[in-house]
């Protein structure tokens, strides 16, 4: 931790913070109850808290990895971190006051909250490509399979930004066309596909920084983490078929 730069440890506390969120309403969830499912529930803060909160750890962590110049890095990273508080914390607000965080347009109190988190979503896609290509430009740093790892947690989390924007999008469209309640049924055979995806920028990396740390032949670690990609090239692929068939 004493070779971080600053901006990587507000990013990593700002994570932690998220993180403890998360994991503070899940308490909450367990003393009030309530619905785990539904556009209303506590699921939500703990889920995007806990998502949240790891996602932006792990990039701050992984784009070390990259050959991004270390001041376009600090100013990408910081803004991320600022977005994924915004985020968390509309979910949160939300929640607490028992309404839908997304596609709620009672109000305009809820329309600016929505709004805001998909301007946010927007964001956040804009940062993580700008990342991923980076990764694609020039080979990542790093032990015997981390280049591979990166490239294919990047490429993945691609798909889980892409299901991501398609979730808004569409509901969006249906909420404004008065079809609340449809944008939430339709908008969810989806929510696998992101949750799978979304975290392949942490699993992969960690993978190959874990086989580093063992005594296997670079060959070994580098077709270990080949294997993993694959199988989570598969899972995603499930989660994207089920997302068609149940669409």
């Amino acid at each position: 931790m004493e070779n971080l730069r600053p901006a990587e440890r507000l990013c990593h506390a700002t994570g932690l913070v998220l993180v403890l969120s998360g994991l503070a309403h899940l308490v909450v969830f367990s003393v009030d109850g309530g619905p785990w499912d539904g556009p209303v529930s506590w699921r939500k803060p703990v889920t995007f808290g806990l998502s949240f909160g790891l996602t932006l750890i792990a990039v701050t962590w992984v784009t070390s990895y990259l050959r991004v110049g270390p001041r376009l890095r600090t100013v990408l990273l910081v803004v991320f971190a600022a977005d994924c508080v915004v985020e968390v914390g509309g979910i949160t607000l939300q929640a607490w006051r028992g309404v839908p965080s997304h596609l709620d347009m009672e109000t305009p109190f809820d329309t600016a909250v929505s709004m805001t988190l998909a301007v946010g979503g927007a964001v956040l896609v804009v940062l993580l490509t700008v990342f991923a290509v980076a990764s694609f430009r020039h080979r990542p740093g790093g032990p015997a399979g981390m280049a591979v790892a990166v490239r294919s947690g990047f490429a993945i989390l691609l798909v889980a930004l892409a299901s991501g924007a398609a979730m808004i999008a569409r509901g969006v469209v249906l909420t404004r066309t008065g079809h609340q309640e449809a944008a939430y049924h339709l908008t969810a055979p989806f929510k696998p596909l992101h949750g799978v995806s979304l975290h392949a920028v942490l699993v992969l990396p960690a993978l190959a920084w874990l086989l580093s740390r063992t005594e296997w032949r670079e060959r070994a670690r580098r077709r270990t983490v080949a294997i993993a990609v694959g199988c989570y090239v598969a899972a995603v692929a499930a989660a994207g078929a089920w997302a068609v068939l149940t669409y």
